[in-house]
């Protein structure tokens, strides 16, 4: 059987590198990490007659790197075994029948390296953070929005009437909820027309520019003839669940080419990424998001309702400051520079209220995206006075005051602040 272990290899430009968590069933990590890369390309569990020496040479990755105090193992794949430009072949080959494999009792794919062609041969985000900055006329500030509540069961003019309520309240975006597509008591073809007339209202009377975020997730048919409905409707961005819909489906609403900004949501990402010693890692996913061409994408809070307890949140903040910032370059992996694939603008959502609006931003930064789902409609006002609390939170971060110190002056936040309190680190 051939080889395939070079700690001596070194990755060039024409490689693809992956660098996996595994835990070893019963063998050595040495022998895992043989048959990881075996499995993963164009081996087999077996000696074989039709394997032949230009096939080896050409196309046997190497696995270069293997630590057995973390239990990491870095694999670089020549980029002849991928087609470019099918993410679901590539995929199928390095995050796919290894995770099956008896000798394996955890696998992670932790981080992936595309190699130029590839990057290439993707279009990556049309818009992306400068593109989506100019349309909304926002330069420097994060951009706040929330998700109508509750999820489902509002009718298309009552979905309306939340939706023109949060901009007339100061926000930004305002989105569909994942699971809300084209329902018996709300017809996405309707909600759209009534969404986009009430937003038109709203850039009016406050003279800002106002987004709405339909989600077009359905058949692959069926969402590219929504998201042109979308467009024809004067609608400037679609949503699409990603991984339900699957990396096929994102390609295919990329490569339309509708001159839409697509909005990712990762719902279902945990059943893939929660557990830290198996599956694949969100930031793994974010880099293939990008590579396809979302322009922005849901990566966590780290101070909001998807963490569960103390412990959680410091591992979700070690996933977004430990893997998600590049120690060199000290940016976001979202904003790396990818030659022409522009940056992506990172979406926080999940639990939010204005309290957790500082040390969100101290966390992640201005180039995000705070979304605010029942933190704006759970106010005891009202959803247009927990839209002004939100924007008043995001001011008080930018003017470099405390929210305690804000909210004296702006009755919207202190409200806020009395219900829910400011987030503390425990």
């Amino acid at each position: 059987m051939l080889n395939y272990i070079d700690l001596k290899y070194i990755p060039n430009r024409k490689d693809l590198v992956c660098e996996f968590y595994v835990e070893p069933n019963r063998i050595s990590l040495e022998k895992a990490a043989e048959n990881i890369a075996m499995e993963s390309s164009i081996g087999t569990w077996t000696t074989i007659s039709t394997m032949n020496k230009e096939v080896a040479t050409k196309l046997k990755p190497s696995v270069f790197s293997i630590d057995k105090t973390t239990k990491t193992i870095k694999i670089a794949y020549p980029q002849d075994l991928f087609e470019q430009g099918n993410m679901p072949q590539i995929l199928s080959s390095i995050a796919g029948n290894i995770y099956g494999m008896k000798i394996i009792k955890n696998l992670r794919l932790q981080d992936i390296s595309f190699p130029k062609d590839i990057i290439d041969s993707f279009k990556g985000p049309e818009f992306g953070i400068k593109g989506i900055r100019k349309l909304l006329k926002v330069k420097q500030r994060p951009l706040v929005g929330t998700i109508v509540k509750p999820k489902l069961g509002l009718h298309e003019k009552q979905h309306a009437k939340v939706a023109y309520e949060s901009w007339m309240g100061g926000l930004d975006i305002v989105k569909d909820d994942e699971n809300l597509t084209s329902m018996s008591f709300n017809n996405f073809y309707e909600r759209i027309k009534q969404t986009l007339k009430l937003r038109d209202v709203a850039e009016i009377e406050t003279g800002e520019k106002k987004i709405y975020m339909p989600n077009v997730t359905a058949e692959t048919n069926e969402m590219l003839k929504r998201a042109k409905f979308v467009k024809k409707n004067g609608g400037e961005y679609v949503m699409i669940d990603i991984l339900t819909a699957g990396f096929g489906a994102l390609q295919t609403l990329r490569q339309a080419n509708l001159g839409l900004v697509i909005h990712a949501h990762r719902a279902g990402h945990a059943a893939i990424t929660r557990y830290h010693k198996h599956g694949i890692s969100m930031l793994a996913i974010a880099k293939i998001a990008r590579l396809i061409g979302v322009d922005q994408l849901h990566i966590g809070t780290a101070v909001g309702k998807m963490e569960g307890a103390a412990k959680e949140v410091r591992m979700i903040e070690e996933e977004i400051e430990e893997r998600f910032i590049d120690k060199k370059t000290k940016q976001h992996v979202l904003e790396q520079d990818w030659r022409y694939i522009k940056p992506v603008f990172a979406v926080c959502s999940g639990g939010l209220h204005p309290g957790h609006t500082e040390p969100l931003i101290k966390i992640m930064g201005k180039n995000i995206i705070a979304q605010y789902g029942g933190g704006c409609h759970g106010h005891p006002d009202g959803t247009r006075a927990g839209a002004k609390a939100i924007r008043q939170s995001v001011s008080a971060v930018m003017k470099k005051k405390s929210l305690k110190e804000y909210s004296k002056t702006h009755p919207e936040l202190a409200k806020a602040i009395k219900k829910w309190g400011y987030f503390k680190r425990k």
